[in-house]
């Protein structure tokens, strides 16, 4: 049965059909919906993990003990869960083990655009790249036998198009494979030196053999143009923008295998055109390899590192732009900038507001709450990684103690139990006085709102554990941890100034849930009386999007405000009245 699908719906179609039996996830944009999907299949045991290295090390588990398995994220969850995978490309597997992988070229949610394929040449295991839904879905099944066959596990690599582009997918039957026996044998899964030599061995034995195997596979294809000028070797989703911008004229090597790289159908592609040219998003993986094997390509010199392509991009580049087609680019008015912002109601503009007030030096995470960076709060110095804020609080305070007066960590609840427990700890052990702001908007916000154990809800939506930050913290060491309302700024303002000047390591725990959660209460709009306003712009200061600045008064957009009232408690004339009344 044909459906229109997503590339990560396709990919959880995928891990239906071959009989995928556990899967462990952190949410991650683009690959979250891979386990969303996943979640709706009963036959798979389906959850989010605190964060991606103990999502895959559950998998690899797993998938020893007999089950086939899969961990999802995005390229820098990768870079969490990268310990696991090089080990487990020596340990090989029982039951299939695929990772899904999921590239952010453009870095439309993301704070780099690395490149994942080089992941799977250093840890030694085959990567396949899917170029539409259909593909998505076949190669994920695919990847489950090839993981079988070669005892290895197997990345299949997404893009944001690919993963959030709707194309056609072809559904087939699942599969219902046996649960593999699980046979004790150290020597395979135990990784201590003497055992790891040998199975180091096996990893460079099956190299080769994958290596044969990609020379045949259809998963590559040559595709012979009306003319024999220019040829183009591509993957992925730069595959379809080159067949898009180049067309049938020019032939074209399509790699559905990215790693190993096959030598021989280059080689035939090159000796049949004048022009060979490799198409491929970010670094120049493909054309190193094609160079190092002697052939004559052209790319990165002409084409960007940066961001995605786009057709005119190629146009110009490969076949040149017409006068006209020039003319037509230069006339195109400009699109308007549409930058994020955080939603009217969000628990957290109410804090960046009171650390703008406060000058402080705020070390910042990975959340919605990043954009307290942008105008007007312009609240947050520095943000590097998951977890990073928690331990870069630390490092900045090592370096200006100082500043312990006047520097936080801020960090969102999911991120804090993903990464920041453990900087918490190290601060707590090295006796830094330092003070931390976990922000607990009950879910994990910036992914589309899943479960994480502070939720008390699974991914499949039962009751589980509800964990307490504040006793978390305790756990940890820190004796000074309290909890503070981030629509009442008065009283947080009062909070951060008392715990900046303790002379230990501190938590505030700021809560309040998400505007967007079904379960929040929205309420009635406020309304401006246009008597009493002066236009002194200070509700304006806290960015809200259903605020604006008229010329006799501050508007409301109605349809947008959530009611929270955060703007009514800055109000010095009382001009802002809730469904409540004036604050």
């Amino acid at each position: 049965m044909k459906t229109l699908a997503l590339g990560n719906e396709a990919v959880a179609r995928g891990l239906f059909e071959a009989g995928c039996r556990f899967v462990s996830s952190y949410p991650g944009t683009p690959s979250t919906e891979i386990t969303a999907y996943a979640g709706r299949y009963d036959e798979i045991d389906c959850e989010w993990a605190v964060n991606e290295k103990t999502g895959l090390e559950a998998a690899v588990a797993a998938c020893m003990a007999g089950a086939r398995s899969f961990a999802g994220m995005k390229h820098v969850g990768l870079n969490v869960a990268a310990d696991p995978l090089f080990t487990a490309s020596y340990t090989g597997v029982n039951a299939g083990l695929v990772v899904a992988v999921a590239d952010d070229p453009g870095m439309h949610s993301s704070q780099n655009e690395q490149d994942s394929r080089y992941y799977a040449a250093a840890a030694k295991v085959p990567m396949l790249e899917p170029s539409d839904s259909e593909e998505c879905r076949a190669y994920t099944r695919l990847a489950f036998e090839l993981s079988e066959r070669f005892d290895t596990p197997v990345l299949v690599r997404l893009s944001t198009r690919i993963s959030h582009t709707r194309t056609a997918m072809d559904e087939q039957p699942p599969e219902s494979p046996e649960r593999r026996p699980y046979e004790k044998n150290p020597a395979k899964y135990v990784m201590m030196p003497a055992m790891a030599r040998a199975r180091h061995a096996e990893v460079e034995k099956r190299m080769i053999a994958l290596g044969d195997w990609c020379e045949d596979t259809e998963l590559n294809t040559l595709t012979w143009g009306t003319e024999r000028k220019i040829g183009v070797i591509s993957s992925g989703i730069a595959c379809q923008t080159a067949r898009e911008a180049l067309g049938g004229a020019v032939s074209y090597v399509k790699l559905g295998m990215v790693y190993p790289l096959p030598v021989k159908m280059l080689q035939e592609l090159a000796e049949g055109v004048e022009e060979l040219w490799v198409i491929e998003e970010l670094d120049d993986f493909i054309e190193t390899h094609c160079k190092k094997h002697g052939l004559r390509v052209r790319g990165k010199a002409e084409l960007s590192p940066l961001g995605e392509y786009t057709t005119e991009q190629l146009r110009r580049a490969i076949l040149g732009a017409s006068p006209a087609e020039e003319a037509s680019a230069a006339s195109a008015a400009p699109l308007p900038n549409r930058p994020p912002v955080l939603c009217p109601g969000c628990s957290h503009r109410g804090t960046f507001y009171v650390m703008q007030k406060l000058k402080l030096t705020v070390l910042g995470d990975i959340g919605c709450y990043t954009l307290g960076a942008a105008p007007p709060l312009n609240s947050m110095d520095y943000c590097l990684c998951m977890g990073g804020s928690v331990s870069g609080l630390h490092g900045f305070l090592k370096a200006r103690p100082e500043a312990a007066s006047s520097a936080v960590a801020v960090i969102g609840d999911s991120t804090f139990i993903h990464s920041g427990v453990t900087g918490l700890i190290h601060m707590v052990y090295n006796q830094t006085p330092g003070t931390v702001v976990i922000l607990d908007n009950s879910t994990t916000g910036m992914t589309g709102h899943q479960h994480n154990p502070v939720t008390g809800l699974t991914l499949k939506n039962r009751p589980a554990p509800v964990l307490s930050l504040a006793e978390l913290c305790r756990g940890a060491g820190v004796a000074r941890v309290r909890e503070a309302d981030p629509f009442d700024t008065p009283a947080l303002e009062a909070a951060l100034r008392e715990e900046l000047a303790a002379p230990e390591p501190s938590v505030i725990v700021v809560r309040r849930p998400c505007a967007l959660l079904k379960s929040t209460a929205r309420k009635p709009a406020v309304t401006i009386d246009a008597g009493r306003c002066t236009l002194c712009g200070l509700c304006l200061k806290i960015g809200c999007p259903a605020l604006t600045k008229g010329e006799q008064a501050v508007g409301v957009n109605t349809p947008l405000c959530a009611g929270c009232g955060l703007c009514a408690g800055l109000c010095r004339r009382g001009a802002i009245m809730t469904g409540e009344g004036s604050a």
